[in-house]
């Protein structure tokens, strides 16, 4: 069922990420979801995805906390 909740994070995230003030929303959304170790996977896929979008940037910040 965690995958499913994680690719499901993920699916969202991407078809958010042409606004980054949404993007930020929905992954403080997540974040409240995803289990401990689906946060570090997350925290892997976001540094990869936001390397061709540099306005995602600031939302790293969220997810580091």
């Amino acid at each position: 069922m965690s995958k499913i909740m994680f690719d499901y994070t993920k699916s969202i995230l991407e078809r958010v990420s042409f606004d980054p003030i949404l993007f930020c929303k929905e992954l403080e959304k997540a974040i409240k979801s995803l289990l401990p170790y689906e946060m570090e996977q997350l925290r892997e896929w976001l540094s990869n995805f936001i390397i061709e979008k540099p306005e995602l940037q600031q939302c790293l910040l969220i997810v580091n906390q």
